[in-house]
């Protein structure tokens, strides 16, 4: 597999660069560094509005949530950031793709941007960051939204064992675009159009004889997700049970990843806890139900205490 890039970026502002956003992309792609990686994110909307900070899953990126960013701009500033190893973002030479290397990552960006006070919204495994984060810092959190993962998914069941079985069978790379298009279409039946070409667009990028590799640190990713090493698995009870911020969680109806039973047990054990279902998505419930998401999130952002 081709190394990836590892730019300078700059140690205390942002800059703006050169990115694989197509033609038709929104926002602006912005760069800062963190803890000595170049970081990628994309900005919408003005400055001086509410912001939300965005955190994608495991295998995506930053311009997943484009969709709901467009909707939401006009009304909020939106930053949406790649994970290190992740599309334009520096892969990590030591392989630290744990939570407590995002946990650290989204501390210096929410210092270096001076959100003080933030809504934050994250899928999977960004969604696993942000519990931890919020309970950490109570203070800056305005409110938390959190899609399809809850304590307990990333470690055992019938989701957490299917991506253990997906990335671990990942190929390092493909001989035509159009097996990487087969690839994703095979993993998610389901996908829409429009899904599957960002997918594509922001996952791959062009290597020589017509191949077409990873913009993932695939295999340092894989290393760190199939590490079976207790002391890197994150107990999110804990910080389920701290949240003292108005928190959505969003299941997929169709999801194997996050149980209704937990849900609604995050629900009970705390009042700030809010549970939604949305039927016949499954784990990426932005892509498989966008109006149904967005209906969630702005119903839940009129909340006064979202925006004090």
């Amino acid at each position: 597999m081709d190394s990836g890039t590892h730019g300078g970026g700059e140690p205390t502002g942002t800059t703006t660069g050169p990115s694989a956003a197509g033609p038709d992309t929104t926002g602006e792609d912005r760069f800062i560094t963190l803890n000595g990686l170049r970081a990628h994110y994309v900005e919408w909307g003005e400055p001086g509005r509410p912001p939300i900070v965005m955190l994608h899953g495991l295998r995506s990126y930053a311009r997943t949530f484009e969709p709901l960013a467009e909707r939401l701009a006009d009304r909020y500033h939106v930053l949406a950031v790649d994970a290190r190893g992740r599309g334009d973002s520096d892969w990590d030479p030591q392989g630290e793709y744990y939570t407590s290397a995002y946990v650290a990552d989204l501390e210096q960006f929410a210092d270096r941007l001076g959100l003080d006070r933030f809504i934050l919204l994250g899928h999977s495994m960004g969604g696993t960051t942000a519990y931890v984060y919020t309970a950490r810092h109570p203070e800056r959190v305005t409110a938390l939204i959190v899609e399809d993962i809850g304590p307990g998914s990333s470690i055992s069941g019938e989701g957490a064992e299917r991506i253990k079985r997906e990335v671990g069978n990942t190929p390092t790379e493909f001989p035509t675009f159009e097996a990487a298009r087969a690839y994703w279409r095979t993993l998610r039946p389901g996908i829409s159009e429009a899904a599957l070409a960002s997918r594509l667009t922001h996952t791959l990028r062009p290597g020589t004889c017509g191949r077409w590799l990873w913009k993932f640190d695939m295999g340092g990713i894989a290393k760190a997700r199939l590490n079976p090493d207790p002391a890197r698995q994150v107990d999110l009870w804990p910080h389920v049970d701290g949240l003292r911020c108005p928190t959505l969680v969003v299941r997929g109806g169709a999801s194997d990843f996050l149980p209704a039973a937990t849900a609604e047990v995050m629900a009970a054990r705390n009042p700030r806890v809010r549970a939604v279902e949305i039927p016949g998505a499954g784990h990426y419930v932005h892509d498989d139900a966008p109006d149904a998401f967005h209906h969630q999130i702005a119903q839940f952002l009129t909340n006064p205490e979202v925006n004090p």
